[in-house]
């Protein structure tokens, strides 16, 4: 992680087995607020439900990874300029 003092995305454990990813972005009473929920199904391995539409997996190692991924692809900083396409003139009718 990034060691900001205030980290955007935060892990919060409901259940032995079950954790939600909150947005602090959005206030606690927003629907907004959580991202996805986790749910532990063995030792090595975690399902997430995604409550927003995030081009992510839905099966990690643990939920440190899941948030993890969350922060990266969130990150502004990841963005890149766009690749330049070469154009070609038109070709002329025979």
């Amino acid at each position: 992680m990034t060691g900001d003092p205030e980290p955007r995305y935060v892990l919060h454990r409901v259940t032995p087995s079950e954790w939600v990813i909150n947005d602090r972005r959005y206030s606690p009473d927003d629907p907004r607020n959580v991202v996805g929920c986790i749910y532990e199904y063995a030792d090595t391995e975690v399902e997430v439900v995604w409550l927003r539409d995030l081009p992510l997996s839905a099966r990690y190692a643990n939920a440190q990874e899941v948030l993890d991924e969350v922060a990266r692809i969130q990150d502004p900083s990841r963005a890149t300029r766009p690749i330049a396409i070469p154009h070609l003139p038109p070709l002329y009718a025979t």
